[in-house]
């Protein structure tokens, strides 16, 4: 089961993390309220605990916002105020429970699990396949009489099959269900879980192969040959039963320090790895100032169906086309700041979609959707300026170095060279420029620094994803210094004095050749404007995105770019992308090819329909440019991986 925490204070939530992930529950963390409703849009949580006070969007405005959406997740409001009026607030606005601060770890974990039992979906009965039974309020596992002892992580696979009796799980939707965000490792990692977990159920007597590989898309429970074991069986259990933990506390308070260099770790990495919010938007301003009009043309067309079916004249031709652009508009709009305006275009796209004529309630229904809709991308999203600065799209060489003399004068000469330069005289300045400016490639002098903070700044420059290539330019050539920037990831040495044309064909050479190297993405999708976004948040990341509107030309395009990462809408015209994954997935060239999915659908059945015809992952539209940009990025580094350990093979 998976719970969301939401607090700002970073001691306090590795606490919360420690305690819940010792009771095997998958745990992600959220430092807001704006992220935090981020995430709860695209993931399913079985349980928020969230911190009243909290910067920005507060705990109270937060369970309000889950409610008002008609999301029935159980909530746990933690304050440090104990006073009944608070209570009263956060129970009003839709809270489950209450705990104030500071908390006992068991008091805790009672009130997680209760709120676990009263769930429609997260009710926590006794799980059962065929003799196999796993408790889940005393985490205890049997198989016949013989109890298993398994880890947490293998205990926490067995619960997801057992849940999910008829699904197949592949390793990437293990990764999501069982690891949180930012601790997800490689799939070789589910990989050596199945096998501990097929190990311990063989030694009690149960099947080795219970669960059942199936090749090309993932694992699941194998199926039971009698009908009556072929549904998960449900046990009632006593209420009261408790997981028998005595070490909880000491456990969680042995293990915070470590917690909290992760936690620092972590939030390094995010802030290495997102863009700024700015820049995002700029982006995304870009593409709607280009597809404004469009967008339209698409709300012209549903306001002909909509006068076409008040007076019953609506035909399957213009139903058709409604359908398909109220769809389209559903996934995108979401992205440039319309949130309301993407709701609209699903329950139009829902009310198209009737098979029959619509009665007059519901053609008046449809009628007063599409105004609305018109009204709402009248107006310009609150996020995103009118009027952006155009994007200079020409590489960024960063100049790390205190001479002001030979910086202006590699200035002056890049503009021949069409580089953009910036320039930083000190560490602070090179760390600020290197996450929010995103340099391409970086000329530096080490020297400029004392020497742990000059190679500690070469690894964050490696350490990026993608890599910034690093020319170092120095006059300290000894072998020792060229050494440690061998070692600290310099990937050129350039010694001074040197002419600036010189050392900007150095650089040209090395961006050369880092270019070449970087990965190949196809994506495919009718809708121009999600090729566009695809485009504006991928490319800044060093991929090279070739996107395709036609699936008709697909297999051909396919073979063209030789692709690293395929991304496929789901629903298209003349080949869908579930049709189209099939095709790939079924020829030996492309079958290990990682496919990402992006859909306007959220039902379980495409879900599962997708993962069933061998996706890797998917993004649920309107894009969330984190969550997109992390998913790939992740998804291509565990290829990197697999590759450095098996050769140059295709995964």
């Amino acid at each position: 089961m998976k719970i969301l925490v939401v607090e700002d204070d970073e001691l306090v939530a590795d606490v919360l993390t420690v305690v819940l992930s010792n009771q095997n529950y998958a745990v992600e963390t959220a430092v807001d309220g704006d992220r935090a409703w981020e995430l709860i849009e695209t993931f399913n949580y079985d349980l928020i605990l969230s911190d009243v006070m909290l910067p920005g969007v507060d705990g109270i405005s937060l369970c309000r916002k889950i409610r008002s959406r008609g999301l029935g997740v159980p909530i746990l409001l933690l304050t440090g105020c104990d006073n009944s009026h608070e209570k009263a607030v956060g129970l009003d606005a839709g809270a489950d429970d209450y705990l104030v601060k500071p908390f006992d770890s068991e008091e805790l974990l009672a009130r997680v699990r209760a709120l676990l039992r009263r769930g429609e979906v997260t009710s926590q009965p006794v799980l059962e396949w065929g003799e196999l039974r796993l408790d889940p309020t005393s985490c205890e596992v049997s198989y016949r009489t013989e109890i298993l002892s398994l880890t947490p992580k293998e205990y926490s696979l067995l619960e997801l099959f057992l849940r999910n009796s008829r699904r197949v799980f592949s390793c990437g939707m293990i990764l999501e269900h069982l690891w949180s965000y930012d601790d997800t490792p490689g799939e070789e990692a589910v990989r050596t879980h199945i096998k501990g977990l097929r190990h311990k159920l063989k030694t009690v007597g149960a099947s080795g192969d219970l669960v059942e590989t199936v090749y090309g898309i993932g694992y699941r429970l194998k199926p039971q040959q009698q009908s009556k074991n072929s549904e998960l069986q449900i046990a009632h259990v006593s209420p009261t039963a408790s997981c028998g933990q005595t070490t909880l506390r000491e456990t969680a308070y042995a293990s915070i320090k470590f917690k909290i260099q992760e936690s620092e770790q972590a939030y390094a990495n995010v802030v290495q790895n997102f863009k700024s919010e700015q820049q995002t938007l700029a982006a995304l301003a870009h593409v709607w100032n280009k597809f404004k009009g469009r967008v339209k043309e698409q709300v012209n067309l549903l306001e002909q169906a909509a006068e076409a079916s008040v007076g019953n004249v609506l035909n399957q031709e213009l139903r058709s086309q409604a359908q398909r652009e109220a769809h389209t508009l559903a996934g995108s709009l979401g992205t440039f700041g319309f949130p309301t305006g993407s709701n609209l275009a699903r329950k139009i796209e829902h009310l198209v979609k009737i098979d029959r004529q619509l009665e007059k309630i519901e053609a008046r229904d449809f009628c007063d959707l599409v105004v609305a809709l018109r009204t709402e991308i009248e107006l310009e999203p609150h996020k995103i300026q009118e009027n952006p600065t155009p994007k200079d799209e020409r590489p960024m060489l960063m100049i790390v170095d205190s001479d002001r003399t030979l910086a202006e004068q590699l200035t002056q000469e890049s503009a021949e060279w069409n580089f953009q330069v910036a320039i930083a005289p000190d560490l602070n300045t090179a760390r600020n420029k290197l996450y929010k400016e995103h340099p391409d490639v970086v000329l530096l002098d080490p020297s400029i620094f004392p020497s742990e903070d000059s190679f500690q700044l070469l690894a964050e420059f490696k350490a990026r994803k993608p890599p910034v290539p690093v020319l170092v330019f120095t006059q300290e050539t000894d072998l020792n210094n060229r050494l440690q920037v061998a070692k600290s990831g310099g990937q050129t040495f350039l010694q001074k004095p040197m002419p600036p044309a010189q050392v900007l064909e150095n650089v040209t050479q090395v961006l050369h050749l880092s270019t070449q190297a970087d990965a190949k993405i196809l994506a495919v999708d009718d809708d121009p404007k999600i090729l566009e976004v695809l485009q504006s948040l991928l490319s800044p990341w060093g991929l090279r995105v070739k996107t395709l509107e036609d699936p008709r030309r697909f297999w051909e395009t396919l073979e063209d770019v030789q692709p690293d990462l395929l991304i496929l809408d789901v629903e298209m015209p003349m080949s869908n992308g579930i049709e189209l994954c099939q095709i790939v997935r079924n020829d030996s060239r492309w079958s290990e090819l990682p496919i990402l999915f992006l859909t306007a659908h959220t039902d379980a059945d495409i879900i599962n329909q997708v993962f069933s015809v061998g996706a890797d992952d998917f993004v649920s539209k309107p894009i969330i440019g984190p969550e997109l940009v992390t998913r790939t990025i992740n998804r291509l580094e565990r290829i990197k991986l697999l590759k450095r350990r098996y050769g140059n093979l295709r995964f």
